[in-house]
């Protein structure tokens, strides 16, 4: 396991939403980052989406040096091959346990002995995706919040049999990154996604009945709670979608009390999937 000082790269795999974040975040700390995606395009689109989030910080004055030098520190890549000489490689794919899985089997056998395996999952098992690995030891939690250069928290997430010198490792590589850490142990959600989507999903019911309109629903948490969002617009942001995967990945481990929505699962069908599609319970340009 490299200490702080030894990383020479920092390996993403998946270029989305997520793993383009990362990856910004980790090039702005100075670390040279190479980001990995199945499709060319997939990796432009990570680009695109870095270009943008660096041009907006920089209009703010948000950044200390140019935002092109901090992409040049950024290479894409569609082969997994060229990530065998990351010091950490941290997975961002989708959240599919078996496709997260063959992701962390392959990685096995691409990076070194010392690399440390990293999963963004919000909700799956770190011990079920490290068991895919012959190094169960180097595999951890980091669940980075979305949007990954805005937003201060990283979760650390401790699996069965992640060494206790790798937890330590990933609370110092995040914080050197910018960020706050918390620790969680290998149970359904950690801490973050077990309590928000109970959240989530109650908000979308009490509008689904009646409670209140949208605005006020998430005005009233805003003002009565002091979050910076409310339920609905939050669920925008984080995609429709992903929300509803939590959702039924939390239910399946911990029973009806995180039994999804009925109003989301109608909303995904439709393809509504928030702010990325420009409709979710609001409009968005």
């Amino acid at each position: 396991m490299p200490s702080l000082s030894e990383i020479d790269t920092v390996g993403v795999v998946g270029a989305g939403t997520m793993g383009s974040g990362i990856a910004q975040v980790a090039a702005t700390a100075g670390y040279d980052v190479v980001i990995r995606d199945v499709e060319t395009g997939y990796v432009e689109n990570g680009f695109e989406t870095i270009d943008d989030s660096l041009g907006r910080l920089a209009e703010k004055d948000a950044l200390d040096e140019e935002p092109e030098a901090i992409r040049s520190r950024i290479d894409g890549t569609t082969d997994l091959d060229d990530l065998a000489d990351a010091d950490v490689v941290v997975e961002a794919v989708i959240e599919d346990l078996d496709v997260k899985r063959e992701v962390f089997g392959d990685l096995d056998a691409v990076t070194g002995d010392d690399a440390v395996l990293a999963t963004n999952t919000s909700t799956l098992s770190i011990t079920t995706i490290a068991n895919a690995t012959d190094g169960a030891s180097d595999v951890v939690g980091l669940h980075f919040m979305n949007p990954v250069p805005i937003m201060d928290g990283v979760e650390v997430v401790v699996g069965e049999r992640t060494d206790p010198a790798v937890v330590d490792f990933a609370h110092a590589f995040a914080e050197d990154l910018g960020k706050e850490t918390w620790e969680a142990d290998d149970k359904p959600g950690f801490v973050t996604n077990r309590i928000l989507m109970p959240w989530i999903n109650e908000g979308i019911r009490a509008y689904d009945e009646g409670v209140a309109d949208k605005p006020d629903i998430d005005r009233g948490m805003r003002l009565g709670t002091n979050v910076p969002m409310g339920p609905l617009e939050l669920a925008d942001h984080i995609g429709l979608d992903v929300a509803l995967d939590a959702s039924e990945t939390l239910h399946d481990e911990l029973g009806d009390r995180y039994k999804p929505a009925y109003l989301l699962k109608r909303k995904v069908e439709a393809g509504d999937l928030g702010k990325k599609t420009g409709e979710g319970f609001y409009e968005y340009d």
